[in-house]
């Protein structure tokens, strides 16, 4: 399955129904059967224009988080052209708030989302302090377990993101060695 169709618009979907982690060395296209055998697809397509298509493109290439000026170098490119901080953190936010593209507080940088989730789904994110490998995570149990802490204060979460800092199972194997 294609991100994009020919008038530059990316299919959303909903949330896998068991727990899915996300490789960072894999591609991002999950045209894979087994990343698909438990999501019902959505009719929403979200309309980007060049620009925020140029974004996420970037995101989804790098397989890593970028900050909001190493965007704008990366958007540069040989010509050198490049776009304001305004016009990079518009695409950005517009991205985030579509559910494409996550914000990563911790290191003030952005991930292209690996998932097919809800935008306002919970997701996990384990953070390596080694490499810098970001892996993100979800499941019914999460989610289930922050509405109910959430439900229990009378809270109603904006967004539900949670950074775990740590080591990967490479660098935890590299430092046993």
């Amino acid at each position: 399955m294609s991100r994009y169709n020919g008038s530059m618009t990316r299919r959303t979907g909903q949330a896998d129904a068991q727990m899915h982690n996300h490789d960072q060395a894999h591609s991002h296209d999950h045209a894979h059967p087994h990343d698909h055998a438990h999501r019902q697809e959505s009719a929403a397509v979200v309309r980007l224009t060049p620009g925020r298509k140029a974004v996420l493109d970037i995101l989804e290439q790098a397989h890593r988080p970028i900050g909001a000026y190493e965007m704008i170098d990366l958007l540069a490119g040989p010509a050198g052209r490049r776009p304001a901080p305004t016009q990079v953190y518009r695409a950005l936010d517009f991205l985030v708030e579509q559910g494409l593209v996550h914000r990563l507080a911790s290191r003030n940088a952005y991930l292209a989302c690996g998932h097919k989730h809800g935008a306002s789904e919970p997701v996990a994110f384990l953070i390596c302090d080694g490499c810098g490998q970001v892996d993100e995570a979800t499941s019914p149990a999460l989610a289930a377990d922050v509405a109910a802490v959430a439900d229990k204060r009378g809270f109603a979460p904006r967004a539900q993101i949670i950074e775990i800092a740590g080591r990967c199972a490479a660098c935890v194997t590299k430092d046993v060695a």
